[in-house]
């Protein structure tokens, strides 16, 4: 009787070949060569067969062997590539035919498989992406300059002298550089007096120097930024190759308006400059404006500077890109245009730029050191906001003029 089954087991075993089912490893017969099976350990499923195909195998051989036929192939559901456990093994070497509904295009193990139909292309999607490197100085992503985002730190008894103010966003960035903005306090007055549109400017992301005084002829303006190079230039610096030395505004009340004035003739790191109830006693000082360069003056409708201001703007040889900003309305009645009976202030007077006009600056330096073109209507033309818009969170009308735009 042993022998007996034993004989049927040998007869059984020359009859049928040996399949995988399910995702256990099948034997695999020896003699069989060529691309059917190699010493790959790496298994491929052949997809299942559709109902009523023949199998693609001949076996009819007594010895067993399994050969795939090369005149079958296996047809697919239309942009479709079906795996199934009933699939039979072969070797990653192999080569499976389908049908001409579907592609099959190998990829690296690092490339995600879009499976499409044959109308399509089949492209392999690199599982790396491409890094998109920003362009311009970093600037907060929130625009409204009547506002303050970014979190700022506020350095005071700092600067080349240590007796300014250093502000700037709590987190730099780590792929833009930062503008740079120097501030000018008035005469006779600390820079602490400021601290509202030192943070205001900080917050939308500049790097803002304050002086501890302003001379008005740019001695101070120059040192604070040669002080501030030196910090980008120095590898052990917190600021190290951060800072845009090519993106250098000047801004300041009163004198400091005049000390930014003059910086910006005197040094080619400045690029900008916008002066707060200020204005060249001479009246000359904005003609000698490099016309590569802007120019802005914000003045009040009563202040001591008015005078100085429009004389300024309105000398007949400034070519540079210019504007004259007034802020009217405020409280009480706007000053007569001669001074009758001295140089009284009404309305909006000699302090009203660099408090309740500060957003004019910021919307300035981000137009002009950042990039920001569509503030230009707000500014040129004669509708904008700072030509003839309100003065927001405040009493009051922009009244602006613009030329050499």
């Amino acid at each position: 009787m042993k022998s007996r089954y034993f004989g049927m087991a040998v007869v059984a075993l020359s009859t049928f070949v040996f399949v995988n089912c399910g995702n256990e490893s099948g034997p695999v017969d020896p003699n069989v060569t060529g691309d059917l099976l190699s010493s790959s350990s790496e298994e491929v499923l052949f997809p299942p067969l559709s109902s009523g195909s023949e199998l693609p195998f001949d076996v009819s051989s007594s010895s067993g062997d399994a050969f795939y036929s090369s005149s079958e192939e296996f047809p697919l559901s239309s942009g479709e590539i079906p795996l199934s456990s009933e699939g039979v093994v072969v070797s990653s070497s192999s080569e499976v035919p389908v049908s001409s509904s579907s592609e099959i295009i190998p990829v690296s193990s690092s490339s995600e498989i879009i499976p499409v139909s044959s109308s399509s292309e089949i492209i392999p999607v690199s599982s790396s992406s491409e890094v998109v490197v920003p362009t311009g100085i970093y600037l907060a992503n929130d625009k409204d300059e009547n506002e303050n985002y970014m979190q700022v730190e506020y350095k005071i008894n700092t600067g080349f002298d240590g007796g300014g103010i250093l502000a700037y966003p709590k987190n730099l960035s780590t792929t833009q550089k930062h503008g740079i903005v120097v501030w000018g306090p008035g005469g006779g007055t600390a820079p602490s007096a400021y601290e509202g549109i030192i943070r205001r400017l900080a917050s939308h992301g500049f790097v803002v120097i304050a002086l501890k005084e302003s001379p008005g002829n740019a001695s101070q303006a120059k040192a604070a930024i040669d002080w501030l190079e030196n910090k980008n230039n120095t590898a052990t610096d917190p600021f190290y190759q951060k800072l845009d030395m090519s993106k250098v505004g000047c801004s300041g009340h009163s004198m400091g308006g005049l000390e930014s004035e003059q910086a910006l003739i005197q040094d080619s790191r400045v690029i900008t400059a916008i002066m707060n109830n200020s204005g060249d006693l001479g009246h000359t000082a904005m003609s000698k404006v490099s016309p590569q360069k802007t120019i802005a003056i914000v003045y009040g409708e009563g202040g001591m500077e008015r005078p100085n201001a429009v004389a300024d703007y309105n000398n007949a040889g400034v070519k540079a890109p210019a504007c004259l900003i007034k802020m009217t309305g405020g409280q009480g009645t706007e000053c007569a245009a001669d001074y009758q009976g001295g140089p009284q202030e009404c309305g909006w007077g000699h302090g009203s730029g660099s408090w309740g006009g500060m957003a004019a600056t910021v919307a300035w330096m981000r137009w002009h050191l950042g990039g920001e073109d569509f503030r230009k209507a707000d500014f040129v033309g004669s509708n904008g906001a700072y030509i003839n818009g309100p003065i927001i969170g405040e009493q009051g009308y922009w009244k602006g003029t613009c030329k050499n735009f």
